[in-house]
């Protein structure tokens, strides 16, 4: 009886007088050992595993050759189903390896013949989807990744009470800036604050409107009895120091007052008072070195607008004190850059001893002047060297006077030390001037930036291609001017429908807002069950900051509800500009780039207001993070102070995560069912410095 076919072997059977298969295993056992050790300096056992050995023959003596009973324990020998198998699938490999190198190559050939430009766009569409991707995995961290990087900031030490960044005079003056320039703004791209700004120890809420504007707790700001004394400006005299407060009397018979001030401007003007500014077309104006903020607080009552601006001052600031009085102010410098408004932004300039040498530099500080100016707007200086009676001070009022005339100015009266022009609206002016020293050129239309952001000043005179050159006069006067006609939004870019659609919406909005910060301001109030929550004082806010501002929209439905604020609307950089837009509305308002710390003191603003300003960041590549820009509106806000912020869902969601970090009381209301809006209302909380 024939034994069964071993498997893998052919044509061959065990003859049934063979050796027995155990012992047959024994014997090629041993001999393979022998085998092993005679044979092992050959061959590697990586030359043996090679697949190689099935295309190549191999002569030499095998480590696994056939034994004594004709057996092949190599399972690659050619000739059986098994290896022809083997053979045929390492085949299919090797064809699958060429398929890939070859389309490798022709993928590689492709992208050589592609042209620049279209590699260009290409690898520009790439990075910035990579950006956009790097920026939503950030946000998704800050939410996903919560239990590392929730940990609340720590609080900066007392040398940041009044930290404002981008303004270090000392610094700058090492660097080596002078002339003005270490006034400058040196500003990086990113916020190094990562700390939060307590307020000083004995720092209280301020008074509300109109109380305020006439006291403040001397704690709220770094100044100190000798820096009041010793104030030489007209409105820096017109303040009252005690203990705690600083009261500020306009009207009072110990000094000269702002109301006869403003009333002799008036007069100088044609007009019987300052009330009939508004009928001239004034509405908003512009205080170069405001002292502090007097003659804006009394203006207000006029519905005159008034925004101050000054120096960046370590102690006793102008601009600090200002603000802390509820009125418009920021830290700005008239020195060698450009101001971030827009050519034609104001009805009228204000200079009382501001201390700006108006003749240095070849009156390039004048074309500034000019170039900010609206047509037929009035630009009033009051100085000493107007009326001065030595060589020195007549020489510079020549050149002022006759430099101004060369800007198509025409000086309307002088009394005392006060001077008042009033600028041309007639474009032809500049061609008729007169012969001379030569007179500043027109800016070329390519060269005429409409909003320059702090760009160096410019030796020629600008606005007069833009399609805004108005005269005051011949515009509508306040409150109309806040309702733009058709041809006037049509120089914007805008429809009447699309204008009306947005001042709705808005006013439904801050409608909402009140409704909203009801129950949240009176929370801890007791009240008797059945009565509804009173609506928050029409005084509550103050001073409130737009960071998104668009067509202004905001600000027109708080006036329009009647509350008494006033808003810094603020375009991005990187949005749309209707900035322009907003300052012919008759508001005040700023271009910033947000990556960037605002020119203002700590603890500024009642409210800070956001609407689409994280879609707006997040669309941008990545420059700054949402944590940065948080911390600076920490910085800006006041105690107590809130923060409403409007965006879609998933950044609300981020946003919320942040807030912890902060310390901020944070909540988030659903808008609409069908809306993927969000709000976000936050209240900053009141911490302070311990005495020691």
């Amino acid at each position: 009886m024939s034994r069964p076919l071993y498997r893998g072997v052919t044509g061959i059977r065990i003859p049934d007088n063979s050796i027995d298969p155990w012992d047959s295993q024994s014997k090629d056992k041993t001999d393979k050992d022998g085998l092993d050790k005679k044979g092992s300096s050959d061959q590697s056992p990586l030359q043996l595993r090679s697949p190689f050995r099935l295309l190549f023959a191999d002569n030499s003596s095998s480590k696994y050759g056939a034994t004594e009973n004709g057996f092949s324990p190599d399972p690659f020998v050619l000739g059986t189903p098994r290896s022809r198998h083997k053979l045929i699938l390492l085949f299919m490999k090797f064809s699958i390896v060429f398929i890939v190198i070859f389309a490798l190559a022709g993928s590689f050939w492709w992208t050589v013949s592609i042209s620049t430009t279209s590699r260009g766009n290409i690898y520009h569409g790439y990075r910035r989807l990579q950006e956009k991707l790097v920026s939503d995995l950030l946000d998704i961290g800050e939410i996903s990744y919560a239990p590392s990087r929730t940990k609340e900031l720590e609080f900066c030490s007392q040398e940041f009470e009044n930290y404002v960044p981008c303004f270090n005079t000392s610094d700058n003056l090492a660097q080596g800036y002078s002339d003005g320039g270490e006034f400058d703004r040196q500003c990086g791209h990113e916020l190094k604050q990562n700390c939060l700004l307590l307020s000083p120890t004995n720092y209280k809420i301020p008074l509300r409107w109109p109380t305020g504007r006439d006291v403040i707790w001397v704690s709220n700001v770094k100044i100190t009895a000798q820096e009041v004394l010793s104030s030489g400006s007209l409105t820096k005299r017109m303040m009252m120091l005690d203990e705690e407060q600083i009261s500020f009397r306009s009207a009072s018979l110990m000094f000269d007052g702002v109301e006869d001030y403003s009333h002799q401007i008036a007069e100088m003007i044609g007009l019987r008072n300052e009330s009939n500014f508004i009928q001239t077309g004034v509405r908003t104006i512009l205080d170069i070195g405001c002292g502090y903020g007097s003659f804006g607080a009394h203006l207000f009552h006029s519905q005159l607008l008034t925004m101050c601006i000054a120096n960046y001052e370590p102690s006793g600031s102008q601009v600090q004190l200002t603000l802390e009085r509820g009125l418009p102010a920021m830290v700005a410098s008239f020195t060698t850059k450009q101001l971030p408004y827009p050519s034609l932004s104001f009805d009228m300039l204000h200079c009382a001893r501001c201390g700006i040498d108006w003749d240095q530099k070849d009156g390039i500080l004048l074309i500034e002047a000019d170039r900010l100016l609206k047509p037929g707007g009035y630009f009033v200086w009051t100085s000493p060297v107007t009326n001065a009676r030595n060589k020195d001070s007549q020489q510079r009022w020549k050149f002022i006077h006759e430099f101004t005339e060369n800007l198509c100015w025409d000086m309307l009266s002088q009394q005392d030390e006060t001077v008042v022009w009033k600028k041309t609206s007639k474009i032809k002016c500049y061609n008729s001037r007169k012969n001379g020293p030569p007179p500043p050129p027109l800016c070329s239309r390519g060269y005429d930036v409409e909003s320059p952001y702090y760009r160096d000043l410019q030796n020629c005179i600008g606005g007069t291609h833009s399609s805004r050159w108005i005269s005051i006069e011949k515009r509508a006067t306040w409150p109309s001017r806040d309702h733009p006609k058709k041809h006037e939004l049509g120089i914007h870019g805008l429809q009447p429908d699309e204008f009306v659609e947005d001042a709705e919406s808005w006013r439904t909005a801050v409608h909402n807002y009140w409704s909203l910060l009801s129950p949240l301001i009176f929370s801890d109030h007791p009240k008797r069950p059945g009565d509804e929550d009173p609506p928050p004082p029409y005084n509550m806010l103050r001073n409130v900051l737009d960071m998104n501002a668009h067509f202004g929209g905001f600000n027109s439905a708080l006036l329009h509800s009647g509350k008494s604020v006033w808003v810094m609307n603020v375009v991005p950089t990187n949005g749309l500009n209707y900035l322009p837009l907003i300052q012919d509305r008759g508001y005040v308002g700023v271009l910033h780039d947000w990556c960037e710390a605002f020119p203002t003191y700590p603890r500024t603003y009642d409210l800070v207001h956001a609407a689409g300003f994280l879609s707006l960041e997040t669309a941008q590549p990545h420059r700054c993070t949402m944590l940065d820009i948080f911390i600076e509106i920490d910085r800006l806000l006041r105690p107590e102070g809130w923060i409403i912020i409007r965006d879609t869902v998933p950044l609300i969601e981020t946003a919320r995560a942040l807030t912890t970090r902060l310390k901020w009381d944070a909540r988030v209301i659903e808008i609409e069912s069908d809306s993927d809006q969000r709000l976000l209302i936050c209240q900053k909380p009141f911490f302070k410095r311990q005495a020691n």
